[in-house]
């Protein structure tokens, strides 16, 4: 009877929301319109960006840089992008370990949060203490996850992370020994608590079956999450290591990005490491930010049942065409994958993951998918000029193609955007230290009234 009172309790609040939400809704787009010629006049920077695209400069970091242009005489000109992890490229990054045949993202973790790279004996031991922390404090996973499920896995990531708040022995404390030890073990957890997460989600909403296995302190990460994820436990070295080049060009993109700057905003106010980790989840959820990788597997189904022939040029540009005019797709106006915030003729993330899945597609079911990308990658530019007006240099992110190679590894989606923020972890944590030891000052910007002065009406004289 309570459950069932409960239930007429929620669909009576439903209703009346129902029957008012028009009204509501009204009300406050009236009194809620800020005209966009006043963000001209009064020059705010709109998304923290100055007139022509660039990023307002809030801090100073050691951690990343990522280049996509030069300032030639007043103008951006546009140059092949370029990441650095420590001053150290990218790409020498998953060279010397793809030379040496062995996983790297440990590798990297250790790199962002000390600053330099280990030598063969602190990395031995770097990597059996993120194994031992792998494992979920006790009834965790049947009290946090199992008891309450979630039909998107991002929330509850979230969710975990900020429970684990409540299994601290010492959570408030913002020392660097501490905030150190409690980024280790939530790099080391997450991996964990998303597998568990996705398990749970496939037997409440999808209903599937669930399994859990044990994962093995001998394994890297990318292993671990393979092993755990797969009923058969079954994967081959192949896999895992094209999984830990995602983890590596995933783990770190300096500090204006979305959830990074978030992690930095909260550890500017002092609060705690679950906090303010939890809030960069919850900004890489969006479609704008960590959730495009999903976004562009399904703007790529739209154009496979909306385009008769898939090599057909001139059917493609006319479907992208569509896409811009929100005629097609989800009705965004956006081509997901293509075009960054900084990277202008090239994202070196996407060009090291075109080069591994166009390997690992050839010849196997998802090559024809693979080169409808490739013709989105070379038709959007001048598609978008057409449509827009634009000469903007544009050119395919990341996201473009991790999605594919997550799809060719078996990977469901549920998982793309929760397996950004497992690889994202040791990038806000390497920030979230970094503000704390090099910063004193809350972030505070400014936002500049534009409201019109107006009486108090008393209650009674209202209409």
């Amino acid at each position: 009877m309570e459950w069932v009172s409960a239930l007429d309790k929620s669909q009576n609040e439903n209703l009346l929301w129902s029957q008012y939400a028009d009204r509501l809704c009204g009300e406050y787009r009236e009194n809620n319109r800020i005209a966009p010629e006043n963000y001209e006049r009064i020059d705010v920077k709109r998304g923290l960006r100055n007139a022509d695209g660039t990023g307002v400069v809030a801090g100073l970091t050691q951690i990343c840089n990522v280049h996509g242009y030069v300032i030639d005489e007043g103008e951006k000109a546009p140059i092949d992008g370029e990441l650095t992890y420590r001053g150290i490229s990218i790409g020498d990054l998953i060279d010397g370990c793809t030379r040496e045949n062995r996983f790297g993202f440990e590798e990297t973790i250790y790199l962002l949060l000390f600053g330099c790279l280990p030598t063969p004996e602190e990395l031995h031991i770097f990597t059996q203490i993120i194994a031992q922390y792998r494992e979920l404090p006790d009834d965790f996973v049947e009290d946090m996850i199992i008891k309450a499920p979630s039909p998107n896995v991002m929330n509850k990531l979230a969710r975990s992370v900020l429970a684990l708040y409540s299994y601290d022995d010492n959570p408030e404390d913002n020392s660097l020994e501490n905030v150190l030890r409690q980024c280790v073990q939530l790099i080391a957890r997450l991996p964990n608590i998303m597998v568990a997460a996705y398990q749970v989600k496939r037997r409440s909403y999808d209903h599937k079956s669930m399994y859990f296995h044990i994962p093995k302190e001998s394994q890297s990460i990318a292993e671990s999450i393979l092993y755990t994820l797969r009923s058969d436990k079954h994967f081959t070295d192949e896999e895992a290591k094209l999984l830990d080049l995602c983890l590596i060009l995933h783990a770190e993109h300096g500090g204006g990005n979305n959830s990074t700057f978030t992690t930095r905003v909260l550890t500017s106010s002092g609060t705690d490491t679950y906090s303010a980790i939890a809030a960069g989840i919850g900004s890489l959820k969006g479609p704008r930010h960590g959730g495009a990788n999903l976004k562009v597997m399904e703007m790529l189904e739209y154009i496979k049942e909306g385009v008769e022939n898939w090599e057909d040029e001139e059917e493609v540009r006319e479907f992208l065409r569509r896409i811009l005019q929100r005629k097609e797709g989800d009705g965004s106006g956006l081509i997901y994958g293509i075009g960054h915030a900084v990277y202008t003729k090239s994202d070196p993330r996407a060009i090291i993951l075109k080069r591994n899945a166009k390997r690992l597609v050839e010849g196997g079911p998802f090559e024809k998918e693979f080169h409808l990308l490739q013709l989105v990658e070379k038709l959007a530019p001048s598609v978008f000029a057409e449509v827009r007006g634009s000469n903007k240099p544009l050119c395919a992110n990341v996201d473009l193609y991790s999605g594919m190679v997550y799809k060719t590894l078996g990977i469901p989606q549920d998982l793309f955007t929760p397996l950004f923020a497992v690889s994202r972890m040791p990038g806000w944590c390497a920030h979230r230290l970094e503000e704390m030891t090099t910063t004193s000052r809350i972030m505070r910007p400014a936002y500049k009234s534009i409201a019109a002065a107006q009486k108090y009406v008393p209650l009674g004289d209202r209409k």
